[in-house]
């Protein structure tokens, strides 16, 4: 199942998910901020379970923004499972 969705407050502006029935992470990819790290986290979050990215990524923040791009991903994560 693919996931969109745009992105608030962070420099990135779209993440977009691919999970399976099951809740494993197939992919990750995000539109805009930091490009090598958010590469790497996405090359990270392939194959793990859903449920175990949003646990370590919910509520990150970014400076004195309060949210971040992890927690973005969090955030699509989340309203993907719902949309399972």
């Amino acid at each position: 199942m693919e996931y969109i969705r745009r992105n608030q407050g962070t420099c990135s502006v779209q993440t977009r998910v691919e999970l399976d029935p099951d809740h494993t992470i197939q992919k990750v990819e995000v539109l805009g901020g930091c490009n090598g790290n958010l590469k790497g986290i996405c090359q990270l979050l392939a194959g793990m379970k859903a449920e175990d990215a949003i646990a370590r990524m919910a509520g990150t923040t970014c400076g004195s923004k309060p949210t971040s791009c992890p927690d973005q991903i969090s955030k699509a994560l989340q309203e993907a499972l719902e949309r399972l």
